[in-house]
């Protein structure tokens, strides 16, 4: 992988922690673990998730006994894209966008509005019973808060073993621990550490915690909805560089859910931008940071701090005017025209699509056809 002149990219090889826990650290957990330049292609028709057009809107009611529906919050408001086996999308935006609501509908968590989700070419909408169990087991998530995911009165040994006894995969008592400490050592924590309560640990250490009991249905894709936001710049890295090394060894496709452009690129394959419910651009990491297309991914790649104070100084800085619109109530034609510098007579009617313009870069803007 290229260097990346960041503050993530600079903590990818942090000196040794001194927490009292954290130096507990494997291969798989090292944040000095050596980062591929580059991975190899992927299949072009090997897609583990399909979403075509998704919608989640929220009902806004009035009235105490007699509610009545006056409007709608339109969270996600057409979202498409593909996740191919193995591969990770990041999808980033500002707060209040839709990426947690997208990745809690793709768990089916959230109801889709309208919409398909498909998952292995199975339409979601038609899942229940085994086959809803089934894709229980193939899609986990992590979340983003690792104090508030895992239950304080639980030992860690039963944190990770409980969706193992809830889909009869436990087996006896003492393949239930092996497994129990065989899931800890992939996410660099020793075995002795399941005796533990949560609170006995750093924020990096829960998170691992999470992403092992996210591993022990043996799933083929997770969504990670901003898994370390919550985390120092540090920890972060470490925490990035687990679910790459697990990536490799176990085959596994990621939906990455960040607001943080440095985390996004070191980790992903490809990168989505949604602005206030709809992806507004789609690209490989290297064509996104080389070549942002669409004036809402420049302004925010702008904001990216660059360590070099010279390079710094050269780069034009874009700051956008005015407050995100309410997702109850948004403009017209394309949904940034309001903030956008670069805003036509036609962006404020016409709402543009979402095309590719080669090499897979997709783009929702009028400056481009």
């Amino acid at each position: 992988m290229t260097h990346i002149d960041t503050p993530l990219a600079r903590s990818v090889a942090p000196p040794e922690c001194t927490d009292r826990t954290d130096r507990t650290d494997r291969t798989h957990g090292s944040a000095s673990a050596e980062v591929p330049a580059s991975r190899p292609p992927l299949p072009s028709d090997d897609v583990i998730l399909k979403v075509e057009d998704l919608k989640v809107h929220f009902p806004v009611t009035r009235g105490v006994l007699l509610k009545r529906q006056v409007g709608s919050v339109k969270a996600v408001d057409g979202v498409s894209f593909t996740l191919r086996r193995g591969e990770t999308l990041g999808l980033v935006g500002e707060s209040g966008c839709g990426k947690s609501t997208t990745g809690l509908a793709i768990m089916k968590m959230l109801p889709a509005s309208a919409g398909r989700i498909a998952f292995d070419g199975e339409d979601l909408a038609g899942f229940s019973g085994a086959r809803e169990k089934r894709f229980r087991r193939s899609v986990q998530m992590v979340y983003q808060d690792p104090f508030a995911s895992l239950n304080p009165r639980m030992k860690v040994r039963d944190i990770i073993a409980e969706p193992l006894q809830v889909h009869g995969l436990a087996g006896d008592r003492a393949a239930l621990q092996a497994r129990v400490a065989e899931l800890l050592d992939m996410v660099g924590l020793l075995p002795y550490m399941a005796d533990r309560y949560p609170h006995e640990f750093s924020g990096g250490q829960r998170q691992r915690i999470g992403i092992a009991r996210a591993l022990a249905l043996k799933p083929s894709l997770i969504v990670c909805d901003e898994p370390v936001s919550a985390l120092d710049v540090s920890i972060q890295a470490q925490v990035v560089n687990v679910f790459m090394a697990l990536q490799r060894s176990l085959g596994l496709s990621y939906l990455f859910i960040a607001h943080d452009l440095a985390v996004v690129r070191h980790i992903s394959d490809r990168i989505a931008v949604m602005y206030l419910g709809r992806i507004v651009e789609i690209a490989s990491r290297h064509q996104l940071y080389a070549e942002p297309r669409h004036p809402y991914t420049r302004a925010l790649l702008s904001a990216v701090p660059v360590a070099d104070v010279r390079a710094e100084r050269r780069r034009q800085r874009i700051v956008l005017q005015g407050e995100v619109p309410s997702p109850m109530h948004p403009p017209s034609g394309c949904r940034f025209h309001t903030r956008c510098p670069s805003a036509m007579p036609q962006c404020r009617s016409a709402d543009p699509v979402l095309r590719d313009h080669g090499d897979g870069q997709m783009v929702a803007c009028h400056l481009y056809g």
